[in-house]
């Protein structure tokens, strides 16, 4: 899927597309659904990096550096390390992706916190959280992207990187998660970076292979 500026088009209108036909925009139930599936699928993977002692990347992998080194709450971070990037997302994706965007980064903060009280688990084997955990993350992202929005930060960098240069948002994240992922070093042990490595390739995987421009016509 190509990223596209905001059109200047109500929800539900049919739009011109380059080969002819139209594209059928998502509706306003339709986005509120995928944004609240995608996110609570990023915070589902997240969770099972949490209890193996995992690292995933973007600004979640740094709000997770800051909460195992400093023991700041996870979302607390993930949702102040994410304030910088609104206005980016603003000028250069548009108001409709920025206030999605912002939906699912405060949801993604409060669902960090929340889901485990809800959810217990008592035993997770640390190879099996990275491979769950990083293509249960993204199958997230797709359907957050599928509905132009993010979880914010380097996400929305690399969007726009997509959107500009042609870049695949996979390739691209992928190279800035394991290099957030080796940063953790002093604090994590040898196995969780690697295996934390091992989670990042999954998450790109289902990235590159779903999210290529033209491949998703709706919007």
């Amino acid at each position: 899927m190509r990223v596209m500026t905001t059109p200047s088009v109500d929800i539900a209108t049919p739009t011109d597309h380059a080969d002819g036909g139209s594209v059928q925009r998502h509706t306003l139930l339709e986005d509120a659904m995928a944004l609240l599936t995608g996110t609570l699928f990023v915070a589902l993977g997240l969770m099972l990096f949490r209890h193996a002692g995992l690292l995933t990347g973007g600004t979640a992998g740094i709000a997770l550096l800051v909460h195992y080194s400093g023991g700041l709450p996870f979302g607390l971070a993930f949702f102040a390390l994410n304030l910088p990037f609104y206005l980016l997302a603003w000028r250069r994706m548009g108001r409709r992706f920025t206030l999605k965007t912002l939906v699912c980064v405060s949801l993604l903060a409060v669902l960090a916190e929340t889901l485990p009280a809800l959810v217990d688990i008592a035993r997770v084997d640390p190879a099996f959280a990275a491979v769950a955990g990083g293509l249960v993350m993204g199958a997230g992202f797709l359907i957050l992207f599928r509905h132009r929005a993010s979880l914010g930060g380097l996400n929305v960098m690399v969007l726009w990187l997509q959107d500009r240069c042609g870049w695949s948002a996979g390739k691209v994240q992928a190279a800035v998660d394991a290099a957030i992922v080796l940063a953790a070093l002093p604090w994590v042990t040898t196995q969780q970076v690697l295996l934390s490595v091992v989670g990042a390739l999954a998450l790109n995987l289902a990235l590159a292979m779903n999210h290529k421009p033209g491949r998703y016509t709706a919007f």
